[in-house]
């Protein structure tokens, strides 16, 4: 554990953010190779400094994290289909398994209700915009990842309501955000705009939930 918790990797993150979005910006493969897994371990050393591996809720937490990681890396190729998906299963996984460390935590089912009503809209909507734009062989899984961030969303609000946990809606919200950049860039328009937005979105998000686990 170091002097002040998370501070080393934060700032690891954060260079790494950094050099990562000079390689997008470049369109250099090898500098996205060398940085995006890194950047991603970096939430990993984070979430270990924060003490994730000592209960239930931040073993579930990592779990996800790490799901999360092979995601990073498999999302890397953008012209493989197939690679393509199986990043998007491992997010779809890590989706579930934050669903379950907020059920660890604790939920409010008032509050849980009353998420659900409120992203079934936005759902919606986003479905509505990708529809015509995803490729056959990729529908179901657009549709169950939609599905399960917007679940994950309201379990996270949820948690809240139980006992206050603003770090874990924090970074819920940040991730349902950053996915909308990933959707754009892959179904809509490619282009390094829907990185510089998404990718700090993208990487606040898992912060935040890295050190919710302290709490």
């Amino acid at each position: 554990m170091s002097v002040f918790p998370g501070s080393a990797p934060v700032f690891a993150l954060v260079l790494l953010l950094g050099g990562l979005l000079v390689a997008e910006a470049r369109q250099s493969r090898t500098g996205i190779w060398l940085t995006k897994p890194l950047a991603a371990g970096a939430y990993l050393w984070l979430a270990i400094d924060a003490g994730a591996l000592h209960t239930g809720y931040g073993q579930a937490v990592f779990a996800a994290l790490v799901l999360c990681w092979w995601g990073d890396v498999l999302l890397i190729p953008r012209d493989r289909p197939g690679i393509f998906r199986a990043g998007v299963l491992a997010f779809l996984a890590g989706h579930v398994a934050y669903a379950a460390a907020f059920v660890v935590r604790g939920i409010d089912p008032l509050f849980l209700a009353c998420a659900l009503f409120a992203m079934a809209g936005p759902a919606w909507l986003v479905h509505r915009w990708l529809a015509g734009r995803v490729p056959g062989s990729l529908r179901g899984a657009v549709r169950a990842y939609i599905t399960v961030i917007s679940v994950m969303f309201a379990l996270a609000v949820a948690t809240h309501g139980r006992a206050e946990a603003w770090p874990i809606v924090a970074g819920a919200g940040l991730f349902w955000l950053s996915d909308l950049c990933v959707a754009r860039d892959r179904f809509v328009q490619r282009g390094f705009a829907n990185r510089l937005v998404g990718l700090p979105l993208y990487f606040a998000a898992q912060v935040h939930l890295a050190l919710s686990v302290s709490g």
